[in-house]
């Protein structure tokens, strides 16, 4: 209940203060009028500047159960003595959205809230309340009205998450921070309503203490409170977290709960350590990338992490690198494994020593466990190896053509195991030629055929075999090796004469042939070569003779002045040079044949030089003669049969013939307005109805009837005179019963293009000349028209 003094202090200079309290209407209370300033009149009779209303702030709670409406104040001018007044408020609340929480009655000024109000939905309004007369006009300058909601604590904290996720070290020391976790309240936060305290209501597992954590009360940090955190004991906790506002009175506060999560995350605080101090293994000699021992070791870290992951390093025992060793991912065993081939010969077992750690280094403060070292002992056995060649692959060399049963060399191999006593046998694995033998005891080889270096199994003077070395063990192993012979040359090949065929003319001192020849052997037992001419038979010095050019190449040409054209076989020895040398006699078949002026053979010349006589000759040419004379008479036959078939000779006198000044075209039928037929002249002689199968009657007659055709009379090539009018007669006889001569008798309709038309009929026309139409104007049509001028221009006279 609140009472209020209107006090006003005067100018200072009037020199006097005015006080004065407010009238209460007897029916009100203090608090519910208000009253404006005022108006004061001036001494000098100035008006004073009229002050706006100054109104304390209205509280009301939210919540209130009513009833409603709810009267909060009364605001009334003092002028209402004077004049009726009446009141209005305006702003978010009254005529603004939410409309109609705040009423006034407008006649008495009571301001009314209609319903509970919520803080949360909204704090304050803002309102200004308006005095008017009965005419609308503003009696007081609008006030401002400031509402506030009062907060009641009707809202719990609420935890941003239900589920919040942290992590800690294990081992970590007291105080070490883990997470936050954030609650919020609605209500207001700068009240108790809204203050809010957070506290750890449970733990679990309680191990190794129930309070191994704390939070903050006002932040909600959770931090470590104790240590002894160990992952390989417990991994993970569970803390329920509670959020109480009115600063943490749990009496009348409101709570809410969250869940915090905290998992421990492993350091390598635990080495690896092998499960036993010595391991063994098994390895035969020569194997490689063979798994020959497993290590196993225990480590308490997380698995498949750097801290768990085992790695392996031999220390000692293996100063040449035969073994390695690798990390099974899923097991995390050590693979020892041979890299590198062992020696049953050389060493029969190994000792190594081995350590273990980890990816990742140790924890601060922990020192290597005595169990992280083992030692493996790895024994060799003994295999069965293959004999080997010591010199592989051998090279020897020889001359070609050794007797067969020469011993060329022994070929023997080694058996790499000493402490086994085993025989080796040997065979051939590859002998293309089959020249060699071997000794299948010791590996003696000899030739079994003579060896030829010109033969096609050597290549670039080498021949290779390959053998094989066996020997008895269980099971039995071999080894191969390859021998190359490098045959040195002999002169064992004559030479040949090239070419075999040549031509020349029959004349000599027009050209000659250029011969030469080949040898399979090597240089020095090739050229120079000497060419001569045999003494038998004696016609060959006494035709030919042989010119040397240089030491490959010789000519061969003509002896005597004429030689007949043929074909002869001319013999001619050849020896090359070597030692000692060897000749070969050759045979080159010479063409001899006329020539031309350049020295080249006639085509004539050729064929009598393949041996065909003069009178053959002139038979084949008579032959070719007579052979363009037929096919020329026949072409020239051909043509004159195809103009006798289409052309005819004029039966007029040219002088009468107008076919070339007019010019016939086909009949296309009458006009739109000559339609006028007889169908009944349409119907098919009646001769021909035995010859046509369709049915009597009116018929299609536009297209070629079938029938037999009737026998034109045969023109004779020179028509008589008096013969003209029975040929014609006859003509017209056997056209006139060929229903197949056009043009077929036949009704051409048109499509239809109107009645009236500009153009007359065409069938009006008559073709006799006793009509009245005058064609004297044809003489001016000119040249081209002069012979109808004259056929129908001339009158009755004509």
């Amino acid at each position: 209940m609140v009472r209020l003094l209107v006090a006003q202090t005067s100018s200072p200079h009037s020199g006097h203060k005015k006080e004065k309290t407010m009238a209460l209407d007897p029916s009100q209370t203090p608090k519910d009028t208000l009253l404006p300033w005022p108006q004061h009149q001036s001494p000098s009779g100035l008006r004073r500047q009229k002050r706006d209303w100054v109104i304390p702030p209205i509280n009301v709670p939210e919540n209130s159960r009513g009833p409603f409406p709810q009267q909060l104040v009364r605001i009334r001018s003092d002028k209402d003595n004077d004049i009726p007044i009446r009141y209005s408020i305006t702003g978010v609340g009254a005529d603004q959205p939410p409309m109609e929480v705040f009423s006034i009655d407008s006649m008495s000024g009571r301001m009314y809230v209609t319903r509970p109000m919520d803080r949360e939905e909204r704090a304050s309004y803002h309102l200004r309340a308006h005095a008017v007369d009965m005419n609308g006009n503003k009696v007081e300058n609008p006030i401002d009205l400031y509402i506030y909601v009062i907060d009641m604590n009707d809202n719990r904290p609420e935890f941003i998450n239900q589920v919040y996720n942290g992590s800690v070290d294990e081992g970590s020391k007291p105080g070490t921070y883990v997470m936050t976790v954030t609650a919020n309240d609605a209500d207001d936060s700068t009240t108790a309503n809204g203050m809010v305290r957070y506290r750890i209501v449970t733990q679990t597992p309680q191990s190794p203490s129930q309070n191994m954590f704390t939070i903050n009360s006002e932040t909600g940090d959770i931090v470590t409170v104790a240590a002894g955190l160990d992952r390989e004991k417990v991994q993970q906790y569970t803390v329920i977290v509670q959020a109480t506002d009115m600063e943490g009175n749990l009496n009348y506060g409101l709570s809410n709960t969250a869940t915090a999560i905290i998992s421990v995350t492993d350091v390598n605080d635990n080495p690896p350590e092998f499960t036993t101090s010595t391991f063994a293994g098994e390895v035969p000699e020569n194997r490689v990338e063979t798994v020959v021992a497993n290590l196993t070791v225990m480590d308490r870290d997380q698995p498949h992490s750097p801290n768990w992951n085992a790695v392996y390093r031999i220390i000692s025992g293996d100063p040449s690198g035969h073994f390695s060793i690798h990390t099974d991912p899923v097991t995390n065993e050590g693979m020892v494994t041979v890299v590198k081939a062992v020696d049953y010969e050389l060493n029969r077992a190994f000792m190594l020593t081995v350590m273990v750690s980890n990816q990742a280094p140790l924890a601060s403060g922990i020192q290597m466990s005595f169990q992280s070292t083992a030692g493996v002992t790895i024994s060799v056995t003994d295999v069965n190896e293959a004999p080997y060649f010591p010199s592989n692959h051998k090279l020897i060399r020889l001359e070609e053509g050794v007797p067969t049963g020469t011993t060329l060399t022994t070929f023997s191999a080694v058996d790499p195991d000493r402490f086994m006593q085993q025989a080796v046998r040997y065979s051939k694995l590859s002998d293309p030629a089959n020249w060699l033998h071997i000794n299948t005891s010791n590996g003696q080889i000899t030739t079994a055929a003579v060896l030829d270096r010109e033969s096609l199994y050597t290549k670039n003077n080498v021949y290779e075999a390959t053998f094989l070395a066996a020997d008895n063990g269980i099971p039995p192993a071999s080894g191969t090796g390859t021998l190359q012979i490098y045959l040195i040359d002999i002169n064992d090949n004559a030479p040949q004469l090239l070419p075999k065929e040549a031509q020349i003319c029959e004349r000599p001192g027009l050209n000659a042939i250029n011969i030469t020849a080949a040898d399979a052997d090597m240089d020095p037992n090739i050229g120079p070569y000497v060419f001569e001419l045999p003494f038998i038979p004696t016609t060959v010095r006494k035709n030919w003779t042989i010119t040397r050019l240089n030491g490959d190449y010789a000519q061969l040409s003509l002896r005597i002045l004429y030689l007949e054209a043929g074909v002869y076989d001319v013999p001619i020895i050849v020896t090359d040079s070597g030692n000692p040398p060897l000749s070969n006699t050759s045979i080159i078949k010479v063409k001899v044949c006329p020539c031309d002026e350049n020295g080249d053979c006639t085509t004539i010349g050729a064929v009598a030089a393949a041996g065909l006589g003069t009178g053959a000759i002139v038979a084949i040419l008579i032959c070719i003669v007579i052979l363009l004379t037929m096919v020329l008479l026949f072409v020239v036959w051909m043509k004159r049969r195809e103009k006798e078939r289409h052309t005819k000779q004029l039966l007029i006198d040219p002088e009468d013939d107008v076919r070339d000044n007019i010019l016939k075209y086909d009949e296309e039928g009458g006009g739109e307005e000559d339609q006028d037929y007889d169908l009944s002249q349409l119907q098919q002689p009646e001769a021909m109805e035995h010859v046509l199968s369709k049915a009597p009657g009116v018929r299609r007659v536009d297209e070629r009837p079938v029938g037999a055709e009737p026998q034109y009379p045969v023109r004779p090539v020179v028509p008589h005179p008096g013969d003209i009018g029975d040929f014609i007669n006859e003509g017209l006889r056997a056209a006139d019963n060929d229903p197949t001569a056009p043009p077929y008798d036949s009704l051409l309709v048109f499509d239809y293009e109107g009645s009236g038309s500009t153009a007359g009929s065409v069938s009006s026309l008559n073709s006799s000349s006793s009509g009245d139409q005058d064609y004297d104007y044809l003489n001016d049509w000119g040249p081209r028209f002069k012979k109808l001028a004259d056929m129908y221009g001339g009158g009755e006279e004509d």
